[in-house]
């Protein structure tokens, strides 16, 4: 199972996937993550998506962006009925192989402080924290800003 990236038809299923993905930490924030109330349209059109499939099934996603310097996680989305079979960092090997595609040193991400699960589960795979920050969006909200550096080969 390889990434591909999204068409503008996929994107209804794109925001049911990361509806339900966050659908947790709505409940724990007490409002929609960013990402549940992000406009997908323009990422798809400017290719940041890339798609997970199981037959004809979103089993999750990843929002990257390329920056000059970096490539910046936007989201991680995996379906709930294909959570827990490692997904998640298949998608993350997938950024970081992105990231050394297009000769970027780093992969960043940032995440609410309060999503504590996602934090360790970061750090397990290797990031480590660069800062935390006040969420322009959300007043009260705390984003704890992230970084790992690519390894230079597969």
């Amino acid at each position: 199972m390889k990434p591909r990236i999204a068409r503008p038809d996929d994107l209804c299923a794109i925001v049911a996937v990361t509806t339900t993905a966050y659908d947790p930490y709505t409940a724990l924030l007490g409002a929609p993550p960013i990402p549940v109330t992000e406009d997908y349209k323009p990422r798809i059109e400017r290719g940041e998506i890339w798609l997970l499939e199981e037959g004809a099934e979103l089993a999750g996603l990843i929002v990257l962006e390329r920056h000059p310097d970096h490539a910046l996680i936007f989201s991680v989305a995996v379906a709930p009925a294909f959570q827990g079979r490692k997904l998640g960092i298949k998608l993350l090997d997938f950024a970081e192989d992105q990231a050394r595609s297009w000769g970027v040193p780093e992969v960043r991400l940032y995440t609410n402080s309060r999503m504590e699960r996602n934090i360790a589960l970061y750090a397990a795979y290797g990031f480590r924290e660069t800062g935390r920050r006040a969420n322009p969006y959300r007043p009260g909200w705390v984003l704890v800003d992230m970084a790992k550096p690519v390894s230079k080969a597969a």
